[in-house]
């Protein structure tokens, strides 16, 4: 079982990146109390196979004890067959203020009166031993939110940020309209079209003969040739920029033939650059 202990400070982005990491297949715990966790993780380990695999708990100034309070769960952590790391998410005194005053919500050491930056300078004291043992720490100033998840996707995902954009790849027919989810439109009407082939008129473009026939055209394989560059280089920066689904839809004038081809072809080859590829053909079965 894996065990990740997110701590920080307020307003550095322990929530975002709790929500990116419960994508990533952790089960989030938030406001655990280092007296718990312990528990917590015998409960979670038992079972056939374990409940959880994968587990974050948020440990943060609300729940913080004694300054050893955390260093002896970890040590015990250690003599099970656990693994356990800490990930410490912190930011600039100026941001975190900024962040607080945009959000108009009130710092947990405000409580009891103070001002915001008094609040923020005690917290990063008191929060300063547990920063010293975080196997990571992020500073979130400079980070926009699709950043920090490309960050975490690298430092927790094993196939880094192309785990955490799927694409999805899908014919249609221009006849029934444009897909209204699509990212990108390829518009493939100008490939030679099988439909006035008499033999190959009630096929579609899941069947050998049809998408031999496609791919048997120069403009066809120029085409694909220059998309693959095209989709080689952008498809990183939209999984960079933080993008989960990137939906591509390829439409001929029906939706039987050459989107349907072109569109096997696609997801293979997107497929063989590591990413998660869905394929879907909304108006192949259409008549």
């Amino acid at each position: 079982m894996e065990i990740l202990i997110i701590s920080g400070l307020s307003g550095a982005g322990k929530s975002k990146a709790a929500s990116y990491l419960e994508d990533m297949g952790f089960y989030i715990v938030d406001n655990m109390p280092a007296g718990m966790m312990l528990k917590f993780a015998e409960f979670c380990a038992g079972g056939v196979g374990g409940r959880y695999s994968r587990v974050a708990l948020v440990y943060d100034v609300r729940t913080a004890g004694s300054e050893t309070e955390l260093s002896d769960v970890l040590a015990k952590f250690r003599t099970m067959k656990v693994s356990c790391r800490l990930l410490f998410l912190e930011a600039l005194p100026e941001t975190i203020i900024h962040r607080y005053k945009e959000t108009r919500r009130l710092h947990p050491l405000q409580r009891n009166g103070g001002t915001l930056e008094e609040a923020v300078r005690r917290e990063r004291r008191i929060m300063e031993p547990v920063r010293q043992q975080a196997d990571w720490v992020i500073d979130t100033s400079y980070l926009s939110s699709a950043q920090l998840r490309g960050e975490l996707l690298r430092i927790f995902d094993s196939q880094g940020e192309k785990g955490g954009m799927s694409v999805s790849v899908s014919s249609f027919g221009y006849k029934y309209g444009l897909p209204l989810e699509a990212d990108l439109v390829l518009d493939v009407r100008f490939l030679p079209n099988p439909y006035y082939v008499e033999s190959l008129r009630r096929k579609t473009g899941m069947d050998a003969e049809v998408y031999d026939y496609v791919f048997s055209f120069p403009q066809t394989e120029g085409y694909m040739k220059r998309l693959r560059e095209l989709l080689a280089y952008t498809l990183p920066l939209y999984a960079e920029e933080g993008k989960t689904v990137l939906v591509i839809a390829v439409g001929c004038t029906g939706g039987h033939h050459r989107s349907v081809a072109v569109t096997r072809a696609l997801a293979e080859y997107i497929r063989g650059l590591g990413y998660q590829v869905s394929e879907n053909h909304r108006d192949m079965t259409r008549s």
